[in-house]
């Protein structure tokens, strides 16, 4: 998997103005279909219809309240560099009762993405860093066994604190890390709760940088976003 290359402004999609008429959140609106004219201005003309048809469905989607525009903006990022690399794309495509971010395919293999912007709701404001720990525990637990590739999708200025028991296959993973794990996940997510099965099965395979701002994705392997990570927190007095 490549990294893509960063563009610059283009004129508003081309299928697309005649829904910014009438939207009930047209800053929403114009924000994807600017967003969709710039992501689109290089692309063959079949995958840059593909990526506006996305587009159209994260604007019905948010007509109906089910969205909102950092993780579409995200969405759509991602979904040109897979796009761009021969798959076909589907966004907020359900799975088993799950609403995958991005969902591809490709040559009999499938790839879910989940997005994490880095949120903290304010009731865990004192607890911000054991919070988004055990968020991203349970996403790739959650998410990970869905398909035959787990993708984390993160922007640029967020340090995700990904559990080192999810760089390990899962045969590897000790009793001892799963339980503390779910005990973890436990604490904040409970209806319903984790399994330890779905700790112990639950893969991670690429981590997405999705930079809005320059339109572009880098495809890391965890290990090496690890090492990253891990280095900046050093280098922080930050504890992990």
């Amino acid at each position: 998997m490549g990294e893509a290359v960063g563009l610059n402004k283009a004129p508003l999609a081309r299928g697309l103005n005649p829904l910014l008429r009438g939207a009930r959140d047209e800053k929403f609106a114009r924000d994807i279909v600017e967003l969709l004219a710039r992501l689109s201005q290089d692309m063959p003309p079949g995958l840059a219809s593909e990526l506006e048809a996305l587009g159209e469905k994260l604007l019905w989607l948010r007509e109906e309240g089910k969205v909102k525009i950092n993780h579409s903006a995200m969405e759509l990022v991602c979904a040109k560099e897979l796009l761009l690399l021969g798959y076909k794309v589907d966004v907020e495509h359900d799975i088993d009762g799950l609403a995958c971010d991005v969902y591809a395919w490709a040559n009999g293999t499938d790839l879910v993405v989940e997005i994490e912007t880095g949120f903290v709701p304010p009731d865990h404001a004192l607890d911000p860093l054991r919070y988004l720990r055990a968020r991203i525990a349970s996403k790739i637990a959650r998410y990970g066994c869905l398909a035959d590739g787990f993708a984390l999708g993160l922007p640029p200025h967020y340090v995700a604190l990904i559990p080192s028991a999810f760089l390990k296959g899962g045969e590897e993973r000790s009793e001892e890390e799963l339980l503390a794990l779910k005990e973890l996940c436990d604490y904040y997510y409970h209806k319903p709760p984790v399994s330890l099965d779905e700790l112990r099965s639950a893969r991670l395979d690429w981590v997405f940088i999705i930079d809005v701002d320059a339109l572009s994705t880098t495809i890391l392997r965890p290990s090496i976003y690890q090492e990253a990570v891990r280095a900046f927190l050093k280098a922080s007095g930050t504890l992990a």
